[in-house]
């Protein structure tokens, strides 16, 4: 099976970094036998992931919320606040 990779549009940035701390990066990229470009890449897209899962489960329990929960009241007061609290 021939499977071609799909081409992601990329585009350049100029990155200004302490140079001690490039150098370190430099290092992790070699330890890990990629780039420094990738490496950073890997590390924003997870950055990214985190934030989207986050906002999607914000979202999802904002909805819950706005629906309610059914308590098996049927929406009815059954009871008096006196008889929840002796005074």
């Amino acid at each position: 099976m021939n499977r071609e990779r799909q081409k992601i549009e990329t585009q350049n940035i100029t990155l200004s970094l302490p140079k001690n701390l490039l150098q370190r990066i430099k290092h992790i990229a070699i330890d890990k036998n990629t780039s420094v470009s990738r490496l950073l890449t890997e590390t924003l897209e997870e950055i990214v992931k985190k934030e989207d899962s986050y906002e999607n489960a914000r979202l999802y329990h904002i909805k819950i919320l706005e629906k309610g929960f059914d308590l098996g009241t049927q929406g009815k007061v059954t009871w008096r606040r006196e008889d929840l609290y002796e005074r």
